[in-house]
């Protein structure tokens, strides 16, 4: 059965954006290195970090079945021009399906109705053995909120924002307990690989 992993690049103070949504800070070590980060269809990225960081992240990737992201990260992205990152088939929720789509050969689907529990299960269906991604604090956090994460995965980048958008922000049902961390050095990032414990 598929897991549930989620994961975003995070400041030392628990931010993925700063007050005026940007994320620049928090992607800074994806240009650090001098490893090539190999995509799930053997091609090379443009990312350069360090082996360690390169070797985590081309494993991981190689091993998503599934995206589930958040309207907001749909839109911020715009739609990624139909092409989702790792070019997995990837689950938009959101309350209405934006203007423009669905888009005729194009790996998404939008769920409208029940929510973060309805897109998990139809990723997980659609992964099968493999890894269903989760992008997205919002998304992240009703996730967490309804027992749905396997994993939490944070690229902590060493850099204090001060403000914006909270990462792991109202769970309910606290403490979450979690085991680990695996920790993995990188150059300008620290991953940190925490699997949850059930309630």
């Amino acid at each position: 059965m598929a897991r549930v992993v989620a994961n975003m690049s995070v400041s030392l103070d628990g931010f993925v954006a700063d007050p005026a949504d940007g994320v620049a800070e928090v992607f800074t070590w994806y240009a650090l290195g001098d490893t090539p980060v190999r995509m799930p269809d053997g091609s090379e990225s443009s990312f350069r970090v360090s082996k360690a960081s390169a070797e985590l992240l081309t494993d991981t990737w190689a091993r998503v079945g599934a995206l589930v992201v958040g309207h907001r990260t749909f839109e911020l992205s715009k739609g990624w021009d139909g092409n989702p990152p790792l070019g997995v088939h990837t689950f938009v929720v959101g309350h209405a399906i934006p203007d423009g789509w669905p888009r005729p050969d194009t790996p998404l689907t939008f769920v409208t109705e029940g929510g973060v529990q309805e897109a998990v299960t139809k990723a997980k269906a659609h992964a099968g053995e493999r890894i269903v991604a989760l992008s997205g604090a919002n998304l992240t956090q009703g996730c967490l909120n309804a027992g749905l994460v396997d994993q939490i995965s944070i690229d902590l980048v060493p850099v204090l924002l001060g403000g914006g958008i909270r990462y792991l922000d109202n769970v309910a049902d606290a403490p979450v307990w979690l085991d680990g961390p695996r920790v993995i050095e990188g150059i300008g990032v620290t991953h940190l690989i925490y699997d949850v414990q059930p309630r």
